[in-house]
């Protein structure tokens, strides 16, 4: 009996994440929802002290982020935000296309009234994030609306594959906010809405696609 209880203990979930994850899924929200610009410096020294944790947690988080392409390592170690060359923005915003056109048109069967009123409820907020000129919400926002939308199709590993591809633009995302000087919620968001409640599939891969690459465009050259 004692072994028995000592097995079914020992095999109970952590509730509290280990020092490295909690560093890691903080930094890595910061990085993808653009806290961070393109090119900012980071250090393990501070990325101890925001956290609250001791170097070798921070460096394992970094080593991480590095992998998944969220940040980047010179030979000398300096660690920081990718500065993207055109070449790697058209490569992503091209992976974006495939993979988020694919997961729109797999959700469409699965979009049901409540989902329809969600993305417009996100979109609103999204509205009033605009008129704040609060770019990291709206950056929040716009994948959440995205998000939302893609869990209905059902594929958890082609939205993971969609996630790190946000990662890696995410301080490239943030650029584009301040350039745009965007005043009104993003129109193809609209067109999406569209299609999904007239079951329109042609017309929701087409707004998804402008969607996730029109505004990419305007950061190459």
């Amino acid at each position: 009996m004692i072994t028995s209880a000592l097995m079914l203990y020992s095999t109970r979930p952590d509730p509290k994440p280990s020092a490295h994850d909690r560093v890691y899924r903080g930094l890595r929200s910061r990085v993808m929802h653009g806290e961070i610009g393109p090119g900012q410096p980071l250090t393990l020294r501070g990325i101890g002290a925001e956290f609250g944790v001791s170097m070798t947690p921070a460096r394992e988080a970094v080593r991480r982020l590095v992998a998944e392409g969220a940040l980047t390592m010179s030979n000398s170690g300096r660690v920081s935000t990718p500065e993207l060359s055109s070449e790697r923005i058209e490569e992503l915003a091209a992976l974006r296309a495939l993979i988020e056109v694919e997961l729109a048109s797999r959700a469409l069967p699965r979009a049901h009234i409540a989902l329809i009123d969600r993305l417009q409820s996100i979109n609103a907020r999204i509205s009033e994030e605009i008129a704040r000129h609060d770019a990291v919400s709206y950056i929040r926002g716009n994948l959440e609306f995205h998000r939302t939308l893609y869990l209905r199709a059902q594929a958890p590993a082609m939205l993971a594959m969609a996630e790190t591809v946000w990662l890696q633009l995410g301080p490239t995302m943030r650029a584009l906010y301040g350039r745009l000087e965007r005043k009104d919620p993003p129109r193809y968001h609209r067109l999406i809405i569209s299609a999904l409640k007239a079951g329109d599939e042609p017309g929701l891969r087409l707004a998804v696609r402008s969607d996730v690459t029109q505004g990419l465009r305007m950061l190459k050259g």
